[in-house]
Parts: C-alpha cells; sequence; structure tokens
C-alpha cells in the first residue's frame, strides 16, 4: 500500500473523528474537541495529529497529539520524544502523547517511554506516553460505541467470524451513520486500512470496491497529488530546481486528465517556461 495513502486516510481520520481515536486509548465522555494545525509544533516531520480537548471537570482544555504508526517500529521512540519536546516548547506544558500501532510485526512491540543522556552523563530527558495496540482490541466494543468515526479502525481489531461477515457489518454501519458527505471517504479510509491486514480484492468490494475509491473526494485528491509529485520528480531531474510559483500552480491542478496530459508533457518539454506555458491558467 502507498504510504502517502495510508497517511493521508489517518491524518482525515483524526481531522475528523479526533475524538474517536481518543476513544481507543479509553477516553471517554468528551465534552468537545477541535483539530489543531500540528505545524504549531514545527518539526522536522509533523505528528499525526495535535487535538484541544475538552473533558469533564475541566474548564481549560487539554492537548493531546497523536501519532499513527503501521508497525511497531524503532522509528516511533524518536519521533514520540521529538514531539513531546517540541510541543512543550511551543505550548509550554506537556501535552498528552498517543501513539496507535496497526499491526504486530513479529515479537516486536512498542515501547511507551524513551530515555536518552549525554554523552558524560551529566544531562538526560526522558519521555513516557500511551501506546494502544489496535489488534488487541475487541471490535465488538468498538462496533457497539455508536461512533461511526471507529469503524474505519475496525478491521485491525480482535474478531471471532469470518472476516467477510465483520467487513460487511463496517459497511452496513458507515451507510446507516455517516454523516452527510462523507460516506464515500469513511468507505475509502477503511478500505485503506483493511488493506493492511485483508488485501484480497473480494473482502475490499465489500466496503465498496473500487466505485467508493473513485467517488471518494480524499482519494481524488490523493490521486492528484500523486501525479503532481511525479510531476514534479520528471522536471526537477531534467531541469535542477522547480521555482517556487510553478509548483504552486501546478498544486492547483487537480483534474486527472488535465494532470495526465502534463504527465506526458513532462519527458518532451524543451524547458521550464514551455511547461509554464503548458498549465492551465
Amino acid at each position: 500500500m502507498p504510504r502517502h495513502e495510508f497517511d493521508k486516510s489517518s491524518k482525515w481520520l483524526i481531522q475528523h473523528y479526533g475524538n474517536a481515536v481518543l476513544y481507543l486509548a479509553g477516553v471517554r465522555d468528551v465534552r468537545r474537541w477541535r483539530a489543531l494545525q500540528a505545524e504549531v509544533v514545527q518539526p522536522r516531520r509533523l505528528p499525526d495529529g495535535l487535538l484541544e480537548v475538552w473533558l469533564p471537570g475541566h474548564k481549560k482544555p487539554d492537548h493531546f497529539l497523536l501519532e499513527v504508526a503501521t508497525y511497531p517500529e524503532p522509528r516511533i521512540l524518536d519521533q514520540a520524544l521529538d514531539d513531546l519536546m517540541l510541543t512543550y516548547q511551543q505550548l509550554r506544558h506537556l501535552p498528552e502523547l498517543l501513539v496507535v500501532v496497526l499491526r504486530p510485526k513479529g515479537r516486536a512491540r512498542a515501547e511507551g517511554n524513551q530515555e536518552v543522556q549525554s554523552r558524560l552523563g551529566w544531562s538526560r530527558l526522558a519521555g513516557a506516553w500511551k501506546v494502544v495496540e489496535l489488534w488487541t482490541l475487541p471490535a465488538e466494543e468498538l462496533l457497539a460505541a455508536g461512533d461511526v468515526g471507529l469503524v474505519p479502525w475496525v478491521p485491525l481489531t480482535q474478531f471471532a467470524g469470518p472476516p467477510s461477515a465483520l467487513l460487511e457489518r463496517c459497511r452496513q454501519q458507515i451507510e446507516q451513520q455517516a454523516p452527510q458527505g462523507q460516506k464515500a471517504n469513511l468507505l475509502a479510509v477503511s478500505q485503506v486500512l483493511a488493506r493492511l491486514r485483508f488485501p484480497q480484492p473480494d473482502l475490499l468490494v465489500l466496503l465498496g470496491g473500487k466505485r467508493v475509491m473513485i467517488e471518494s473526494p480524499l482519494i481524488q485528491e490523493l490521486l492528484a497529488e500523486s501525479k503532481q509529485e511525479a510531476i514534479i520528480e520528471v522536471l526537477t531531474g531534467r531541469f535542477g530546481t522547480i521555482p517556487e510559483d510553478l509548483t504552486v500552480r501546478l498544486r492547483q491542478v487537480t483534474n486527472e486528465r488535465q494532470l495526465k496530459e502534463l504527465l506526458r508533457y513532462t519527458g518532451v518539454c524543451p524547458d521550464l517556461e514551455a511547461f509554464r506555458a503548458k498549465l492551465p491558467s
């Protein structure tokens, strides 16, 4: 599965159903919440999400950093510690950090703490966070919660019975509970996550198959971005650094037919000015 597609899908869920991600970690009774721009922490690699959350009994909001990892890889430790340090510098208080791991990988486990020290041992930094391994959560509990934002995570959880029955229930719940205009995106994101465990096309058809992927605005955005990146890569290889204004104009082109034509033209255009002239006005 393309990493870009997975990243965008998980970040879309955080932006639209952040309270459901917190539910995975046992946070209930959220009074209200909003997704903040993760850029507030300004790291080299942005965290997947930053939420401002109002919980019962507290007048001020709590901040929750979210990281979604495909497998329990060692890099999680460095990223988690970076997230905590950089966010603390900006907010001047320590946020809660949740790391959601989607799939197991051998005997590896995602640790919930990290400590580093200087060479002489005079200085030491330590951090701790909550880790949720999705495959340890019961599917029935998430389905019974009645929150459609939990459904895309369900195919990666613990369940009994055939996967076809589970995916069918996921589809039905999305179709019955999805807000206006979000059904296609929820089904498409469910497919993206489900492919981590069930790559068989006949199973993914139960979540809408190719039809839903075509109808989903999120997936169309991903496809457009993929073609834009391919165009930039070819132009960079042929002509070196691409002017920022040309990149900005290219990002504004989202029509599939136009992007295909531009991609073909990148291999034959004589220079960047010729390519610029080819861009839709």
